[in-house]
């Protein structure tokens, strides 16, 4: 198998010794979970407020994505971390907004006892690419 590290700029740096995606193999494409911090700044967005949090992380998965020549079709499956199972419902409306209904990927959604920085959600996917930029 071989594997290639994606990074961007547009993106949160990673905070640990991991890195923002790995193609597996040129289809298979494995994002690290996206808090939502500006990649700017690296300042938390949205203090206290789930729907702007979301937004951010969904930005970030976006240009991770990008990075590595996919886009939201090409995600079959997600992961939805929150601090607060009673923030589903706002979560739900925006990350609705980035998939059709249709097409969704298959999704988990589970309450954490915490999340780094003590962030609201965290989001993490896996794509599948037909043609990965090599």
């Amino acid at each position: 198998m071989s594997k290639k590290v994606i990074r961007t700029n547009r993106a949160p740096a990673p905070v640990g010794p991991y890195n923002q995606a790995i193609s597996a193999s040129g289809t298979m494409l494995f994002l690290a979970g996206q808090i939502p911090l500006d990649p700017q700044s690296g300042n938390i967005v949205g203090e206290g407020d789930i729907a702007a949090q979301t937004k951010q992380v969904m930005s970030n998965i976006k240009a991770v994505l990008t990075e590595a020549g996919a886009n939201w079709d090409n995600i079959v499956k997600t992961s939805v971390f929150l601090s607060d199972l009673a923030n589903f419902t706002p979560m739900n409306q925006v990350y609705a907004e980035y998939f059709d209904e249709e097409t969704a990927p298959a999704r988990a959604c589970v309450e954490v006892s915490r999340l780094p920085k003590d962030v609201l959600v965290e989001i993490e996917c896996i794509a599948v690419i037909p043609e990965f930029l090599e």
